[in-house]
């Protein structure tokens, strides 16, 4: 059994940012980063599941430059038995569409039976690039996965719907899911996992395309949410008046009532 996960370097929740001069994304010179949260998940699921299995393979595989190798580092100290990092410095902002083109050669390979990835970047937010992964491999996939079952032959996983539904649902793998941060409790590196990771194998590897190559999206502006306050008298004095008006638009601009 093996099974793929995709991790991705993310700057940290907690960074003061500030826009780039070009206006096309955040200073990064002075930011820190960590691990995409819901890729973290999805890194503690491959680790379960190949307890549960009795053993396999867990292979972490990332793009981006040479510092997103601490996320690989981190996922090695963890358990993971080996990574592929798609070296790339001019990916940071590419589209869905082309780092899914670049994750899915790096994947091909590999033939694994279960690809994992976290169900969005904390950074972007898109929510597409592991399903565009999926149909790049041919996969079929599932998302917002909150729980995995693959005690058989078969896949089993729990999706997490609107307004507090859930289903269950029955696939064959090989099979790509993203998964839902919060579907278990992460473990941390051990000191004997930090010392066993400085053995384990980082393949480097180059994009198979370049950065934008058939990318569908360009970002236009990257800004701030404006803070502005207004103050608007209703009625002209008229208490009646101005409680209609209020009314108003309280449903039609407000709509909550």
């Amino acid at each position: 059994m093996k099974i793929v996960v995709l991790m991705k370097q993310v700057p940290n929740k907690d960074a003061v940012l500030r826009v780039r001069g070009d206006g096309k994304w955040v200073e990064e010179g002075d930011l820190s980063f960590e691990v995409n949260e819901s890729d973290g998940y999805a890194l503690e699921e491959a680790l379960r599941l190949k307890e549960k299995k009795g053993g396999g393979e867990v292979v972490v595989v990332t793009l981006g430059p040479q510092r997103a190798k601490s996320v690989i580092k981190d996922a090695l100290a963890r358990g993971a038995d080996r990574a592929i990092h798609v070296v790339a410095d001019d990916f940071g902002q590419a589209g869905p569409f082309a780092a899914a083109k670049v994750l899915a050669e790096a994947v091909r390979g590999e033939s694994p039976d279960l690809v994992l990835a976290g169900l969005q970047s904390d950074d972007h937010g898109y929510g597409q690039t592991g399903v565009i992964v999926a149909e790049l491999l041919g996969l079929p996939h599932a998302t917002i996965v909150i729980e995995v079952d693959w005690s058989g032959e078969q896949l089993r996983v729990k999706r997490e719907l609107e307004s507090g539904w859930y289903q269950w649902y029955t696939m064959q793998t090989p099979a790509l899911l993203t998964i839902q941060s919060g579907i278990s409790q992460i473990r941390y590196a051990t000191l004997k996992g930090i010392m066993a990771a400085k053995k384990k194998e980082i393949r480097e590897v180059q994009p198979a395309v370049a950065a934008g190559e058939g990318e569908f999206q360009t970002v236009e502006r990257v800004y701030l949410p404006l803070k502005q306050k207004q103050t608007q008298f209703l009625g002209d004095g008229d208490a009646k008046k101005g409680a209609a008006q209020l009314a108003e638009k309280l449903r039609n601009e407000a709509r909550v009532i």
